[in-house]
């Protein structure tokens, strides 16, 4: 198992519509490309407003696999598309950190029993 960690840089005039987008369309799409998306923040990245979200996978083949299916859905290309691009930018930067457990990490979708 891997996590990925995806921090995306918002705008304080445009928050809201990233934050409704990613609820009740991101979210739900990903789901149905095999995403696990284990907890969402806000927070702030280099001083920024941010949003940030944790994904489980069971290895990198399949983070892989369900991004490409997820970029290629006609409907989340259409939502992209139905924007006003005159609304101002809605994301930023985007990092992306595919994480490795080490040897000795819990698996985060395990209950801790120690």
């Amino acid at each position: 198992m891997i996590n990925q960690l995806r921090i995306y840089e918002i705008f304080e005039p445009t928050r809201q519509e990233f934050l409704d987008r990613f609820k009740n369309h991101a979210a739900r799409i990903m789901a149905d490309h095999e995403f696990e998306i284990v907890a969402m923040w806000e927070t702030r990245h280099n001083e920024k407003p941010a949003f940030a979200y944790l994904m489980a996978w069971s290895d990198e083949a399949h983070m892989k696999r369900a991004w490409t299916a997820f970029m290629a859905d006609p409907e989340w290309a259409a939502i992209k598309a139905a924007r006003d691009p005159d609304g101002g930018p809605i994301v930023g930067e985007i990092v992306d950190l595919p994480l490795a457990p080490c040897a000795f990490s819990r698996d985060l979708r395990a209950p801790d029993v120690s």
